[in-house]
């Protein structure tokens, strides 16, 4: 069991290190700028971006899930049907958002708080980014169907050409072109593109066969629809708590000032290098969880999903144990600007706090997303966003600032693990009992 969870899990921890990877690029070319306003401006610009393709994420761990479902029941015509029911909701939403971008910008830049000049350069880099959304969307579902076949490695190829493409020609544009914000936006575009083609390449050349099962009226069937949206729909209102967990985190970040905005910006690349680590294991929990569901083999789910959490929140440990040990080193990566390396040291042990708590949350997604048992996800994050995340927020921030910010972050990863562990023997094991 330890060589296919590994087997699974180390192409999703590469794939999933290099995400994060560009991220730390971006924020270091910003962070080498003249002023940290072009910083800010990645920050409030990306939570626009969040809130979309965050809340199409459903389109990876839905299909993950009901794939992997299928994959165990050697239903082939299924899993195609799957993947064909995704890209056509991924290409219809991607050129949806193009359509609406003016009415999207309009209403995220009025929502979202911050200095004129950066919203400004935020709103550059959204008008540009937002052309890539039909791409993106796109290698969403590639990548859930990929892995609901038990295939880690196209994603992990997947992951490292588009990354790798973002991160040349984000190069380019900034240093050769001498862009800035818009610079990094473009090269988003260009290397979703990128990768979009060489998805369907890797399609066709081993799932070829799989083509003949493409028939729309089986595709359009009710009952199915009305499952890969139920499922989905969970997903999606899930997501959309977490994606705006994440906004007003940023959001409230730019209303202290500028410098707590770079800051924070800064302390939430560790947190995502630590978050896409862990869910290398997710994504396997994912795969693993939904092919057992679907074989209706309850012995082998449950030592998977045990073997999945040592390793998983093991992983989350020595992240937690690194940041304590070496995290005021890391900052030096990011940015030159000693103010900021200053003001994110003042913060930098909430790192470790979360690591742990981020960890169990982010294992327990994964086994849930696998076993689609998405209504009790979506119940547990309504409840930690709403019933934990906001009352910590207001009650602690008036007297601890940034601290009362990161105070209610952590204790929204704690109890997102805690109340998807109390309901895991109803609505994962009691699937097949």
């Amino acid at each position: 069991m330890n060589k296919t969870i590994l087997r699974l899990a180390i192409p999703n921890i590469l794939s999933n290190i290099s995400v994060p990877l560009l991220g730390m690029v971006d924020t270091a070319l910003m962070g080498r700028l003249e002023s940290e306003i072009y910083l800010g401006a990645i920050a409030l610009g990306s939570i626009i971006f969040n809130f979309i393709y965050w809340g199409f994420a459903f389109l990876r761990m839905g299909t993950t899930g009901m794939t992997a479902q299928a994959f165990g029941q050697g239903n082939q015509q299924e899993s195609m049907l799957i993947f064909s029911r995704a890209m056509t909701v991924a290409l219809g939403g991607g050129l949806l958002l193009l359509i609406m971008q003016s009415g999207i910008g309009w209403l995220g830049f009025s929502i979202l708080e911050g200095d004129a000049e950066i919203k400004q350069l935020a709103r550059q880099y959204f008008d540009i980014r937002i052309y890539a959304a039909p791409a993106t969307l796109g290698l969403y579902a590639f990548h859930g169907w990929f892995l609901g076949m038990q295939n880690a490695r196209y994603p992990l190829l997947l992951t490292l050409l588009v990354n790798l493409m973002n991160i040349l020609f984000n190069l380019l544009f900034v240093f050769h072109f001498d862009m800035k914000a818009n610079g990094v936006a473009l090269g988003t575009v260009v290397a979703q593109y990128i990768g979009l083609v060489a998805a369907i390449g890797l399609f066709f050349y081993r799932y070829r066969a799989f083509i003949r099962y493409h028939i729309w009226t089986d595709i359009l069937e009710i009952g199915a629809l009305r499952r890969f949206f139920g499922v989905n729909a969970d997903i999606f209102i899930r997501t959309i708590c977490l994606v705006f967990t994440f906004g007003f985190f940023t959001s409230k970040s730019a209303s202290i000032d500028a410098l707590t905005l770079a800051a924070n910006q800064v302390l939430l690349q560790y947190f995502h290098l630590m978050a896409y680590g862990v869910d290398g294991f997710a994504f396997a929990a994912e795969s693993l969880a939904g092919k057992y569901l679907g074989a209706r083999d309850l012995r082998s789910l449950r030592r998977a999903i045990r073997l999945l959490f040592v390793w998983g929140v093991g992983l989350g440990l020595l992240f937690a144990l690194f940041y304590l040990i070496w995290g005021k080193d890391l900052l030096f990566i990011f940015t030159n600007q000693q103010h900021i390396i200053a003001q994110a040291q003042t913060y930098l042990w909430w790192m470790a706090l979360i690591a742990v708590g981020g960890a169990v949350s982010f294992m327990w997604d994964g086994v849930y997303i696998g076993s689609t048992a998405t209504r009790a996800m979506r119940n547990t994050m309504l409840i930690a966003t709403l019933g934990v995340f906001l009352p910590a927020f207001y009650l602690s921030f008036p007297t601890l600032g940034n601290h009362g910010l990161w105070l209610a972050m952590t204790l929204f990863m704690l109890a997102r693990g805690i109340l998807l562990g109390m309901l895991a023997s109803k609505s994962i094991f009691g699937q097949l009992q």
